[in-house]
């Protein structure tokens, strides 16, 4: 029983959409909360209306008071619905960042895999970004643009040229703002790209800081991150100097917009055409500011949505080259029947293929050991049988099941791999070899007595629980090698891949490593060792020897050592018959004059 890849590619752009609009209830909410907020800023133009109208003219004292009490208490719940409003806010913000979390952190690390664009930590720092962007001042703008449209047409009701000329200037300094984030989007989205390979330069110097100063080469690498430091720079310079320019002339209009509303006010009120009088002329400059402030608040926002459309364009181009998989049906436990059926498997970002038709089996309790020069393919193999490199032709299936199309969240407890650069990570030592799941002691020191490291552990300051630092960094190659062969060892897999598992190992390492080797195919494990050394041949019980790709032999340990012998007894041989031929005639033996 197989699980089959998905066919079908979903609609990506319609994925991520859907996930913003998730939160659509609290949308809503936050909606209604706005348009009540949008009446209640109006309570200064009506308080001022109120005082200097009724106030005024009856002198009443108490009056005064009691619409002084009435606006404070208005004040106080326009403030407190802002608060309501921006906790809706950010609840949605939070649905949005834990649907995209997981979705994009497995699409990051499929993309590292697979050498695809979005491969790197950059779209993690955009899901923040999206997200956050939801609780922004520019959603509040947008959702208090209602209310604008509400003073807008208090000013049509006072005086139709009133209105008019609050509808040119809020038009302009609307068209202000489009062009403020069309000519600052491009070099700001170009500033991002700077400054994310900038960080990606500094810290490939950083994780390479023993070399570049062994060598001599960090005045180089200086130099190479200042080239994309500075573009940064000019980039986001730029940028600003097109936005300041139209942001600078935004704020001209808005300061001239209270003056010349307050100028025809007090026109047409002297000419009798303005509804409510004089009392009126001060409440239209209040509501013309009301009508452009939610605009004025987006347009200074432009950083912000300059970074929220860089954020979506990645986050969508990595959702569109890395569909979400199927998980499928659980398949049952494999017994760790291996088969190898005309593989063909060319690597990530590669054009031509490593492995060539390469089709062998194992079966549970069997040791098989690959062998072959360098560049054989013997890695790449590896990376085929675990599933991490997907072949284009052929399969690999494990109890008939193809271990690529086989989800790695169900496949996984059930393999074990040592690559051949150990990767361990910052955390204690049960951790790394319970893979960072649920530490059950039983089977980590069942999988460190395996390996024969229990006391190498226990003489550590902690022992189990001590702290390794980021890739093992406290502890010898021989040690991360020996923690990276109990980490695959753990739980009792039933297909255990070694990539040169001995290759950091002195002697006493290696005996542990074969007496490991035993004790796996004593539990029915399937092996699949690659190594460069013979020490391991002693302990297989097949043998695979790849040439260019290809296998060139494989059978049982002593068939395949046999013919090996004899293809290089053969060789040898002629190689001797030709230098033989080649050599000339000694003297004396009737060569010719």
């Amino acid at each position: 029983m197989s699980q089959a890849p998905a066919t079908s590619r979903p609609d990506t752009v319609g994925e991520l959409q859907q996930i913003l609009w998730h939160p659509m209830p609290r949308y809503m909410q936050a909606g209604r909360l706005s348009l009540v907020i949008g009446v209640l800023v109006l309570a200064p133009s009506w308080y001022m209306f109120e005082v200097y109208g009724r106030v005024l003219n009856s002198r009443s004292e108490m009056t005064l008071g009691w619409l002084l009490l009435a606006a404070l208490g208005i004040y106080a719940m326009c403030e407190l619905l802002e608060l309501a409003r921006h906790r809706v806010l950010h609840k949605a913000s939070e649905d949005i960042a834990e649907k995209l979390n997981r979705r994009v952190f497995d699409a990051c690390f499929t993309a590292y895999l697979r050498k695809l664009p979005g491969g790197t930590t950059q779209p993690l720092a955009d899901v923040k970004t999206v997200s956050d962007f939801v609780a922004s001042p520019v959603v509040t703008g947008v959702m208090d643009l209602p209310s604008s449209l509400l003073c807008l047409v208090l000013l049509y009701l006072m005086n139709l040229w009133v209105g008019v000329l609050g509808t040119v200037i809020a038009v302009l300094v609307a068209f202000l703002g489009w062009l403020q984030d069309k000519r600052g989007a491009r070099p700001y989205g170009e500033a991002n790209s700077a400054a994310g390979q900038a960080q990606q330069r500094a810290a490939s110097t950083l994780r390479n800081a023993q070399v570049v100063e062994a060598m001599g080469m960090q005045g180089s690498m200086y130099k190479r991150w200042t080239q994309t430091q500075r573009q940064f720079m000019n980039r986001l310079s730029l940028a600003s100097d097109n936005a300041g320019t139209l942001s600078t002339l935004s704020k001209l209009l808005t300061q001239l917009q209270g003056s010349l509303l307050l100028g025809l006010a007090c026109w047409m009120a002297l000419d009798n055409r303005l509804w409510g009088g004089i009392p009126m002329v001060i409440v239209a400059s209040i509501l013309g500011g009301r009508v452009l402030a939610p605009m004025a608040q987006i347009a200074n926002q432009w950083r912000q949505i300059g970074a929220f459309r860089a954020s979506m364009s990645r986050l969508d181009g990595l959702l569109r080259a890395v569909p979400a998989p199927e998980i499928g049906l659980p398949l049952p436990a494999p017994q760790g029947h291996l088969l190898a059926e005309n593989l063909i498997v060319t690597p990530p970002g590669g054009s031509a293929p490593v492995l060539k038709g390469v089709s062998f089996s194992a079966v549970p309790g069997e040791l098989l050991t690959v062998i072959g020069p360098s560049a054989a393919g013997k890695t790449s193999l590896a990376r085929a049988l675990i599933g991490v490199w997907s072949s284009q032709g052929g399969k690999v299936r494990l109890d008939g099941a193809d271990v690529h199309a086989w989800h790695k969240s169900q496949l996984g407890q059930h393999i074990g791999y040592l690559p051949q650069g150990v990767e361990l990570f910052d955390g204690t030592v049960a951790e790394n070899i319970a893979r960072f799941g649920k530490v059950d002691m039983d089977k980590v020191r069942a999988a460190t007595d395996m390996v024969g490291v229990t006391a190498l552990i226990e003489s550590l300051p902690q022992g189990f629980e001590t702290q390794i630092g980021d890739e093992g960094a406290v502890l010898s190659g021989g040690q991360r090698q020996r923690l990276g062969l109990a980490r695959a060892v753990y739980g009792s897999p039933r297909l255990v891949v070694l990539d040169e598992p001995n290759a950091s190992l002195d002697e006493a390492g290696e005996r542990g490593l074969l007496q490991t080797l035993l004790l796996l195919k004593a539990s029915k494990a399937t092996v699949i060792a690659i190594t460069h050394r013979t020490s391991l041949l002693k302990v297989a019980d097949k043998l695979l020897l790849m040439q260019d790709g290809m296998v060139s032999k494989f059978g049982r340990r002593d068939d395949v050592l046999a013919a090996v012998k004899s293809a290089n007894d053969e060789a040898l041989a002629r190689s001797k018959a030709a230098r033989a031929v080649a050599l000339p005639p000694a003297a004396g033996q009737g060569a010719p004059a």
